[in-house]
């Protein structure tokens, strides 16, 4: 899949590591360091600008070393980036973590996963099918 995008960073595009990789890292676009305290929450800019396909979304995800050694997530995570957006992606960041941590320019904070989706046409009824699970919520499929 071809998908536009403008690049006003100072880094190269976003690439995948592997050949199976699903997403691809984003890196801060940062004319100084950004420092984030603990519970602390940034906007950090990119500096990429993308022209999705209808049918696609761009989703933001926190990057597992990120988030396993420093605590540093998205906040709202996935982030959806919608087909029609032609701002800049920026990121919302939160530090979870007991320390400071500091961003810098360039750094990878975060992946970004292509995928298809499905808009939905709402069809009213009365009532809805039957299934084994019922009403069941939270938890439910794990009691026995």
């Amino acid at each position: 899949m071809k998908i536009k995008i403008v690049n006003r960073s100072k880094h190269a595009l976003p690439e995948y590591a592997t050949i199976q990789s699903a997403g691809m890292d984003l890196r801060a676009n940062l004319d100084e360091p950004v420092m984030m305290k603990p519970l602390e929450r940034k906007l950090i800019p990119t500096g990429l600008f993308i022209e999705l396909p209808t049918g696609y979304e761009a989703q933001i995800r926190p990057r597992s070393g990120l988030a396993i050694k420093k605590g540093i997530t998205v906040l709202n995570s996935p982030g959806t980036i919608d087909a029609d957006y032609r701002g800049e992606i920026c990121v919302i960041l939160i530090n979870l973590s007991s320390e400071d941590f500091v961003i810098n320019d360039g750094e990878r904070i975060c992946q970004m996963v292509i995928a298809a989706h499905a808009q939905a046409e709402w069809v009213e009824v009365e009532e809805l099918g039957e299934t084994e699970r019922g009403e069941g919520g939270f938890g439910h499929t794990g009691k026995h």
